[in-house]
């Protein structure tokens, strides 16, 4: 609470000194436009191609929203933005450091440190290459921007489905700021502020912070803790250093901690290896209340994030010819996360996993700023990145009695028998016993750059032909420290060669009768095959272990390159733009950094090969008074997809041979009246796995992975060519109604509601459609009262108004074959924010 303290303390200072700040500049600056009430379309600028146009001439397809949207929406972090933006996705798993970004159903890079998200975030051009270094609370936003499709041309980086670019309000130079506290339901406190001002004519700052506490709105059953929780702050130092209109440095200093109980997973199938410890008289979920949000951990899942980052931007008009920006960014980011992932009641299997990630980055750019026909941009990118990650899994004290109860005390069985000619072997007292399991851990370097530009040139007033081209590079070198400590795992139970030496008669006659069998016959070394299934690790390996690397076959690097590029053509009809285009993006290869990791030659490998894009794209963009109708129609294709399929024991990355949608998005604004303002979006999607032969196998489907009764494993792959990918609903769309009126006293009042669509669709190819088929039908609303004299205002809010329930994903229970789990989503959340500006 002591943040909380210091935080509030400055709001209240800034509230009690605005009168003496507004002083000194009288003038109110005038609010920014915002795509949820415009003027005029050409009033949204956007900065997508790296240029500063207008939303109606920036010929790609792009969603823009503005700080009042955002006030007004009570969108906090990215994961609240896709409620007005409905091609984007952004879905939180098991920790704050587990989210996943999709654009066009597009995406990946969560669970998984060794893959990169198709998906870029940059916040004020930097690039933050995990996602969980994007999700902490926004910072004063001038507009983010959603960019849909490859944009490596123009970013250079990791874009090949699309990029989100947020742009921070900059210091001013006439002093001004704003101070505000929400509170609300599940214990809502949520204080932030913000200060701007000069410190010398040249040199102007702003101060951020915030403050975001809630309690969890899932309980823990077992030790009574609220879970999903909100416990995280951070502060931001902003510097601009503008000695003349044609030159500026900027620099950008932020900090940023996570500190909750979170997250929270409810199982949604009990299957018999869950029903079998609600048997040993443990606590198991009750399927039919998922949406209860009770848990029964028995013990909290806790996640820790800190990051922290330094950028600076320097940008310099050279004479009227040209623009030279160079941004420079070195960041931070460490993650720490515990949790129950048996999600019971017993004490079966709990994980520890951490990483640091450590990130240089250099963008230099040059862009044509003269009035002629043909306009340009050439840049340069350079990333450095150094990754520590890992995972501890260990069994619990109750491990060896549900393991007991699955085998049927077969495991007992083996035990004895090996003990007679194994002394080390004790019965009882040898496999899944508490501390036993993996320590999972890995180094990765990587190293990219890019080289890029792109050209436009007017061949009369009204049509431009645009050119693209990038040169992209990559390099990662892992290395594994994997330590096996399950000596069951370790077995082959193929060939357990005490049992060759043990006459058969133990096995196959009643007790004392040594002459059912040939005296010479032996117990058959596989006897306990189908027992296969409960190796949790490497139970499908041939050396049922590890295999670090680099080794004498495995050098541990992965080195790729490719030419991406672009051609558009735009026509204008005044009223009507429209654009045809052709593009192509790359993401670099992946490594597998999890136990599933295996050598090339044996099943899911250590990698995955590059993602390549390419998306045909013709759009318009209509403007007329009041608002405007744009248009993207698309197919898009990716060889070569890295999916990244979680089977229950771990992560299976292979690349899908071919992966397409096609669809078409319309974003729209209407303000018939000067007190009525209406938005609107729509996606639709039709995917399709052209060829996908590597999809990892799951319980459900019993004819394409059917269960083999002498090892008790299934093949590791299967067929999904042909079929539609789950997780990517066909139709997605968001609206919103503003009333607003200002009275002639400096008073006004605002009335804003919202809907958000998605159609049901099956979450995850690794549960069934029964279980994993969801759509969302959310409200949100607000209601806004304003004093414009003294720049006061209160609003009213509630997010999920009407509490619809859904889950978010779904996966396989963890070590619990033909059980399942989901994500619900957050309940109804409601409240007031106080919030003062001058």
């Amino acid at each position: 609470m002591k943040k909380f303290e210091l935080l509030a303390a400055s709001a209240i200072v800034l509230l009690y000194a605005t009168p003496t700040l507004a002083q000194t500049n009288p003038a109110t600056p005038a609010p920014a436009q915002d795509q949820a009430v415009p003027d005029d379309s050409d009033d949204i600028i956007v900065t997508a191609a790296k240029r500063e146009q207008t939303l109606q001439d920036v010929p790609i397809s792009v969603a823009v929203t503005g700080a009042e949207t955002i006030e007004k929406a009570r969108i906090v972090d990215l994961i609240d933005l896709q409620s007005v933006v409905p091609s984007l996705k952004v879905t939180q798993f098991q920790s704050a450091g587990q989210t996943n970004f999709t654009i066009r159903g597009f995406g990946n890079g969560n669970g998984n440190d060794g893959i990169e998200s198709s998906v870029g975030v940059f916040i004020d051009g930097v690039y933050r290459s995990r996602s969980a270094s994007a999700l902490d609370d926004l910072p004063e936003i001038e507009r983010i921007e959603v960019l849909r499709g490859p944009q490596s041309t123009l970013l250079g980086k990791n874009v090949s489905a699309g990029a989100i670019s947020i742009v921070t309000k900059r210091p001013s130079f006439d002093w001004g700021g704003k101070a505000e506290t929400s509170i609300g339901n599940y214990g809502l406190i949520n204080p932030k502020a913000t200060i701007t001002g000069p410190i010398s004519d040249t040199l102007a700052f702003r101060l951020s912070g915030s403050v975001n506490q809630r309690d969890g709105y899932f309980k823990n059953i077992t030790s009574k803790r609220d879970v999903n929780e909100r416990n995280r702050w951070s502060v931001r130092a902003d510097l601009l250093f503008e000695p003349s209109a044609d030159f500026s440095v900027r620099i950008i200093g932020d900090y940023n901690k996570i500190n909750e109980v979170c997250c929270g997973a409810e199982t949604i199938f009990n299957g018999p290896a869950t029903l079998a410890i609600g048997q040993l008289g443990f606590q198991i979920n009750d399927t039919t209340k998922t949406f209860d949000r009770n848990l029964v951990y028995n013990t909290d899942p806790h996640n820790r994030l800190v990051g922290k980052g330094l950028s600076g931007q320097i940008d310099w008009n050279l004479g009227g010819f040209a623009k030279l920006t160079s941004i420079t960014a070195y960041r931070e980011q460490t993650n720490q996360t515990t949790l129950d992932v048996d999600f019971t009641g017993a004490d079966i299997s709990n994980l520890t996993s951490a990483n640091d990630i450590k990130t240089f980055t250099q963008e230099l750019r040059l862009a044509s700023t003269g009035d002629g026909p043909f306009s340009w941009l050439i840049g340069g990118f350079y990333q450095d990145e150094k990754l520590d990650t890992g995972r501890d899994i260990r069994y619990g004290k109750n491990t060896r009695a549900y393991v007991d109860a699955l085998s049927g005390g077969n495991i007992l069985k083996l035990e004895t028998l090996q003990s007679l000619v194994n002394p080390a072997i004790r019965p009882g007292l040898t496999y899944f016993q508490p501390g036993q399991g993996i320590s999972d851990f890995y180094k990765m370097k990587q190293t990219s750059y890019s080289l890029f530009g792109q050209a436009d040139y007017k061949i009369t007033d009204r049509l431009t032909i645009t050119g693209g081209l990038a040169y992209l590079n990559d390099r990662k070198a892992a290395q594994s420290f994997v330590v096996l400590q399950d000596p069951f795992s370790s077995l082959n139970l193929q060939n357990v060669p005490e049992l060759g030496f043990l006459p058969l008669y133990l096995v196959a006659c009643p007790p004392g009768n040594t002459t059912c069998v040939p005296a010479a016959a032996r117990i058959p070394t596989n006897l306990f095959g189908a027992l296969g299934a409960l190796q949790f690790f490497y139970g499908n390996s041939p050396v049922h272990g590890p295999v670090n690397f680099p080794n004498a076959s495995e050098s541990g690097i992965l080195k790729g390159d490719k030419v991406t590029y672009t051609g558009r053509v735009a026509y204008d009809l005044d009223f009507v733009n429209v654009y045809a285009s052709y593009s192509t993006g790359w993401k670099a290869g992946a490594f597998n950094l999890s136990s599933d990791s295996r050598p090339p030659t044996n099943g899911v490998g250590r990698s995955a090969a590059p993602e390549e894009v390419t998306v045909y794209e013709a759009g318009l963009k209509a403007k007329f008074r009041g608002g405007f109708f744009n248009l993207a129609v698309f197919k898009q294709e990716i060889k070569g997809f890295q999916s990244n399929a979680f089977t229950g024991l771990g992560f299976n990355l292979v690349n899908a041979g071919k992966e397409s949608v096609r669809g078409f998005e319309v974003d729209a604004a209407y303000r018939p009246a000067p007190w009525f303002s209406l938005t609107g979006a729509v996606t639709y999607l039709d995917p399709k796995y052209d060829s996908f032969t590597g999809a990892a196998c799951v319980n459900y489907d019993t004819v394409r992975c059917p269960l083999n009764p002498t090892t008790g494993l299934r093949p590791n792959f299967r067929d999904l060519s042909g079929q539609k990918p789950a997780g990517i609903p066909e139709w997605s769309g968001s609206a919103s109604a503003t009333l607003s009126h200002v009275f002639e006293n400096g008073w006004g009042a605002a009335l804003r509601g919202e809907y958000d669509y998605t159609s049901k669709t099956q979450l995850t190819e690794t549960t069934p459609p029964n279980l994993s088929t969801f759509g969302q039908n959310t409200v949100n609303a607000s209601f806004t009262i304003e004093d414009t004299n003294d720049q006061l205002e209160v609003m009213a809010w509630v997010r999920n108004l009407t509490n619809d329930n859904y889950l978010l994903a779904t996966f396989p229970t963890v070590a619990q074959d033909g059980s399942y789990s989901g994500y619900p989503n957050q309940p109804r959340t409601y409240g007031v924010t106080f919030r003062k500006s001058f």
